[in-house]
């Protein structure tokens, strides 16, 4: 099971960026996929997370509004669109995936994918 993650790089605050989790070994229909990030001193943060079968997502408070997760069980992608952001999304994000349902726990998620940098400054 490899889960790639991409998209990242340096955007302007109120600037967008999508993310990509392009996820292969598995049948992507029947798991959950999560975005975590991690700031430098702090810990890892559940940002987003898509049940199986295009089931029940969250979003964490300081993203609802602005960030959107979804997937696409054709391409074994799933997506993060992030509109608005903030020099505080300033993290690595990560993707990572456990089966069925969504969890916020960083610990529940067993495969986990490098992760892809979002700088955002002026």
């Amino acid at each position: 099971v490899q889960l790639q993650a991409s998209g990242g790089g340096l955007v302007q605050p109120e600037g967008s960026l999508r993310l990509s989790c392009a996820v292969s070994g598995l049948t992507l229909p029947n798991y959950a996929i999560a975005w975590f990030r991690q700031a430098p001193g702090k810990e890892r943060e559940g940002v987003s997370c898509i049940s199986s079968t295009d089931g029940p997502r969250y979003y964490t408070d300081s993203v609802k509004g602005r960030f959107t997760i979804s997937r696409d069980n054709a391409k074994n992608t799933v997506y993060l669109q992030m509109n608005s952001l903030k020099p505080e999304d300033t993290a690595i994000y990560y993707c990572a995936t456990r089966w069925r349902w969504c969890s916020r726990i960083h610990s529940d998620f067993d495969r986990w994918g490098q992760g892809t940098l979002v700088t955002v400054s002026s």
